[in-house]
Order: C-alpha cells, then structure tokens, then sequence
C-alpha cells in the first residue's frame, strides 16, 4: 500500500545504537539511549527502542480511535488511554518484537469500544506497518 500524497515527514537522528542518542530535526525529541539490564545492559538513565515503539504505538492508536470515534458519530471520552507493552525476544534470524495494546475507553459499553477499536486497527498507520509482521494484541480493559 503507497501513500498517495505525504502529509508530514518526522525526521530524527539516533547516534551509538542502543548506547546513545536520539534527537529530532526540531530538537523537540532529545533522549538518552540504554539497554536494559534484560537485554545484558547497565540500565539507568535513558530510554530504548522498544519504550518508543510503545509510546509511539499507544499515541498512534488513540489517534485512530479519536478519529474512527468523530467519523462515526462516537463520544470518545479525554480520561481515554492506552498501555502500550513491546516485548522483544530471539528468534532464528535475530530479534523480533511482539506489541499488546490495553486500551481503556471510558463511557462506552463493551461492544461500541471493541467496534471503535476494530476500526482504529484498520486504519491507524502502525497497525497498517505491522500489520502480518509482528504479533499484536488489542485488549480492551474494563
């Protein structure tokens, strides 16, 4: 799938890999990079990858939710949130990751959330990336 025309390009730089620096074009976006301890790292100050992904991700989708919510004609309450969870493991070519999603949506009854969050997964544009590549898990919490 191509987009037909880019609304907006984020640009960041990451510098020492894991052990380094991520900044934005704007400087907006200025983090510290460590490996965890779980993954052989010292820990400590700073953020990874996979704590990006998740915000990123999380962010995303409530997007997608706020959007499929207003389109649709569904009350989507501000107190909305989600926990994003990226779990990163070995696999036989590498690493990989596997993302769950806890959505909280707040005044809605369990079958309008799960509809509203059905459609965000259709068009929110990581689930449209990861889509058939990683394991993703929508759970709705009470």
């Amino acid at each position: 799938m191509s987009i037909e025309t880019v609304a907006y390009r984020a640009y960041a730089e990451a510098t020492g890999g894991r052990e380094g620096r991520a900044i934005s074009s704007d400087g907006v976006l200025d983090v510290a990079l460590t490996t965890p301890k779980e993954l052989g790292g010292a820990g400590g100050q700073g953020t990874n990858p996979e704590q990006l992904f998740a915000a990123g991700y999380s962010a995303c989708f409530l997007g997608a939710i706020k959007f499929v919510g207003a389109r649709d004609k569904h009350k989507v309450s501000p107190d909305s949130w989600i926990e994003g969870i990226v779990g990163i493991g070995a696999v036989p070519t590498g690493f990989a990751i596997e993302v769950e999603l806890k959505i909280t949506l707040p005044g809605l009854d369990r079958e309008e959330a799960q509809a509203l969050i059905d459609k965000a997964h259709i068009v929110c544009p990581y689930s449209n990336a990861t889509r058939g590549n990683i394991d993703v898990t929508l759970t709705l919490v009470e």
